[in-house]
């Protein structure tokens, strides 16, 4: 099979979102690409580390510590982008939270609900908004926009959060329409995936079974085994079909498959998932 040929080298992307989990491995593999990244993150700290990795691997990069619900910062993310760059031709909008809870954990949630609602939605509006004019005055560009497959169907526990994503996915296509092919939108919807600290905001763990319907049991044993470190190799192994959870990297390659297209060629709609994850939607 032809390789596949590496149309990212030179290009200026933007990744929300950079500073750890899909953000950082994302900077680090388009870089190695030749692509040059404007990380953008509410971390400075992990948005140092993020950085200096890159540099130190040979890597174009630069650090904005950026708020994504607030507007103002988001502009100035873009203008410093062009004012290092002079373009901006894909933007990413990695930068999200998961506060999954049942409406029962509302004294508990309501605050984690709010901010889910503004980093989710106005985040990934911010974002859209901010590059349009620039990526629409040069005639091309690409907007990957991160949902989920809870974004597919209601679940319990996961209305809040899977409101916001099935916002996303509106937001999305909507824009693909309204752009009339100057701007290339790609909807990502992964499936769990532990190894991130995505998960690390859920409120109420039991709410995660939502989204398992019938196969809550099965999947709760396999998590406990996971996490004891007692799951059969078939289950941790990516080449067989048993493969229970998906890693980071697995979905950060199909985003780099997404976006290394020809212009002529868009990837619309992507979900990821462990082929043997159990999920229901």
């Amino acid at each position: 099979m032809e390789k596949m040929p590496n149309y990212l080298k030179g290009k200026v992307i933007i990744v929300t979102g950079a500073a750890a989990g899909f953000g950082e491995i994302l900077s680090r593999k388009i870089s190695a690409m030749g692509a040059k990244i404007v990380a953008a993150d509410i971390d400075q700290k992990g948005l140092g580390k993020v950085t200096k990795l890159v540099r130190e691997e040979g890597g174009e990069i630069i650090g904005v510590a950026t708020d994504v619900t607030d507007k103002d910062q988001m502009r100035h993310l873009v203008d410093k982008a062009l004012g290092e760059f002079n373009a901006i031709d894909v933007l990413i909008n990695n930068a999200g939270i998961m506060p999954l809870a049942f409406y029962s954990d509302h004294q508990h949630a309501e605050d984690s609900w709010e901010r889910c609602i503004d980093v989710n939605i106005k985040g990934v509006l911010n974002g859209i908004t901010s590059v349009h004019d620039q990526m629409i005055k040069q005639g091309e560009g690409h907007i990957v926009n991160l949902a989920s497959i809870y974004g597919n169907h209601p679940t319990a526990g996961g209305g809040v959060y899977g409101a916001t994503k099935a916002a996303v996915i509106f937001l999305s296509e909507s824009l693909r329409i309204e752009s009339q092919g100057k701007i290339k939108v790609t909807i990502v919807r992964p499936t769990g995936v532990p190894a991130t600290n995505l998960g690390a905001g859920i409120i109420n763990p039991a709410a995660v079974t939502g989204l398992l319907g019938g196969n809550t049991a099965s999947y709760m044993s396999k998590f406990e085994a996971a996490e004891a470190g007692q799951l059969p190799s078939s289950m941790t192994d990516i080449n067989h079909i048993e493969y229970f959870a998906l890693d980071p990297e697995s979905l950060v390659n199909q985003i780099i498959y997404a976006i290394n297209q020809p212009k002529g060629v868009a990837i619309s709609d992507i979900t990821v998932r462990a082929s043997g994850d159990g999920y229901v939607i």
